[in-house]
């Protein structure tokens, strides 16, 4: 398998795919002048098949990649120091980290990131190309919309609706919905700009 992105989020990823006793090949990145990364090789060109991790944080640009390179195999990576119940599911390319705690019921999308120490509690439903940033708590029935970022040590309160291509800031509390394209901080969470369509 090859991780395509060579940079902070990819070093995180590369640490989950060896502590899962995943073959790593190298990394797939358009930085030329990087020809390595720790001990791995980096290529420049995306190859014609095989397993890519797409293993870039923008939410965005993950989604651009997946549809423009539809024939790839996209693998999930999961820590084993997780705990997911065998009641969740967990769809193609999405990873999930370290410490992390999806309770039973749950739904995660493709191409996700579940970050470290995050909770995701019963009944979820985690839309794709969605990033739950480390330390994010989820109470139960919760919505996430395709390519929202929820940033860290956010929290969300039961069955409220986030949209999709929000922007989640860190530390917010969500306690009523939340429009597609919203930016939204504080205690409790309040819009305070839109994200461009």
């Amino acid at each position: 398998m090859y991780l395509f992105g060579a940079s902070g989020h990819g070093k995180v990823v590369l640490e989950v795919a060896e502590a899962a006793a995943v073959e790593v090949k190298g990394f797939i990145d358009g930085n030329t002048s990087l020809d390595s990364l720790f001990e791995y090789k980096v290529i420049h060109e995306v190859p014609a098949e095989g397993k890519v991790f797409l293993s870039m944080g923008s939410n965005a640009t993950r989604k651009k990649i997946a549809e423009n390179n539809p024939v790839l195999n996209y693998p999930t990576l999961v820590h084993p120091k997780t705990i997911i119940s065998k009641r969740a599911f967990v769809d193609v390319g999405t990873v999930i980290m370290g410490g992390v705690t999806i309770n039973s019921g749950v739904t995660i999308g493709k191409h996700c990131i579940i970050n470290t120490n995050s909770s995701i509690d019963h009944e979820c439903t985690i839309h794709n190309y969605v990033h739950i940033s480390p330390n994010v708590a989820l109470a139960g029935d919760v919505e996430v919309g395709e390519g929202t970022h929820i940033g860290i040590g956010a929290c969300a309160i039961q069955g409220v609706r986030i949209g999709k291509w929000c922007t989640i800031g860190a530390g917010a509390v969500i306690i009523r919905d939340v429009p597609d394209y919203a930016v939204v901080v504080g205690n409790p969470g309040k819009v305070i700009k839109y994200n461009n369509q």
